[in-house]
């Protein structure tokens, strides 16, 4: 059964903590006001010295009041002709099922193909110091182009213990997938990717289907922020040329449902049951107390 055509479950009551976003808003301050930060901070991921800002999110809107959140993303070959995106969530997600229909794309929307970019989801903890023994990650890396060293198309999951960055030396269990994503799918077009964390494993699915499972020292031990970033890896990218090559990342809805573990059915089927009522944002998810921050 193709996902895009999931049919409604029976449904259960609400869970008493879960967190539900569909970017159906008027403008970025409506966003903001549930949480949303879009990030304007230089540094790690990507090309040093590349900016990040607001200029490199949007909202596309979608019949039936849908909207899709829009990353853009370029470079001409240059530091100062970079930009990148990135949009954060506040930091108070920890164990249970994250999950989020994306879009990724094979080639750039504008200019020549190649560069090394890299399009993910992904929940984070702040790296307070090199090898910080709270650092937590878990994340989906989809590499079109190849970057981190390779030049293979693949994606990537990955849950971090810790890292450091300069010069790098990371710590975390990672699972490739090379080639095709499924069987049935091309790299390019909509997938839905859950993340599911409790005290013993993290487990990663695209489109239902297992794709890793990490346990021991990398999982999770803190709550976490929810992130998209769309970025180039900082080696390999093609020459300085006058026509930028432009980028783009889609997001659909994501989802948390806090100590909770959905597979990717029973997500879709809750997606399409609260469109139904016609809720595009649900937050129920308590407070961490921690700062939210983005810029990692």
């Amino acid at each position: 059964m193709p996902w895009a055509q999931a049919q409604s479950l029976p449904q259960t009551a609400q869970p008493p903590s879960v967190f539900f976003e569909d970017f159906h808003a008027a403008n970025w301050n409506e966003l903001a006001a549930r949480g949303w930060m879009v990030r304007d901070a230089k540094g790690h991921p990507g090309v040093p010295g590349a900016r990040w800002g607001a200029g490199q999110v949007s909202l596309v809107p979608q019949g039936g009041g849908k909207a899709w959140l829009r990353l853009d993303a370029q470079t001409d070959g240059t530091p100062e002709g970079t930009a990148q995106a990135q949009v954060c969530q506040q930091r108070k997600f920890f164990r249970g099922t994250y999950a989020a229909r994306v879009k990724f794309s094979d080639r750039p929307v504008s200019g020549a193909d190649g560069d090394p970019v890299i399009q993910a989801f992904y929940s984070v903890a702040p790296l307070k110091h090199y090898f910080d023994p709270e650092f937590s990650e878990v994340d989906w890396e989809y590499l079109p182009n190849g970057g981190w060293g390779s030049t293979e198309t693949r994606l990537y999951g990955l849950s971090w213990q810790t890292v450091r960055l300069d010069p790098w030396l990371s710590f975390n269990s990672s699972k490739e997938a090379p080639g095709a994503l499924a069987e049935d799918a091309g790299h390019d077009g909509w997938h839905v990717l859950v993340m599911q964390v409790d005290e013993q494993a993290v487990r990663m699915f695209i489109d239902g289907r297992l794709h890793a499972e990490h346990r021991g020292r990398n999982v999770p031990v803190v709550p976490m922020s929810i992130n998209f970033n769309l970025w180039f890896s900082p080696s390999s990218l093609l020459p300085a040329s006058p026509q930028p090559r432009r980028w783009q990342q889609h997001i659909d809805w994501v989802v948390h449902v806090k100590d909770a573990q959905w597979d990717a059915e029973r997500v879709l089927a809750q997606v399409k049951a609260w469109r139904s009522e016609g809720r595009h944002h649900l937050d129920s998810v308590p407070a961490s107390g921690l700062s939210s921050e983005c810029r990692f």
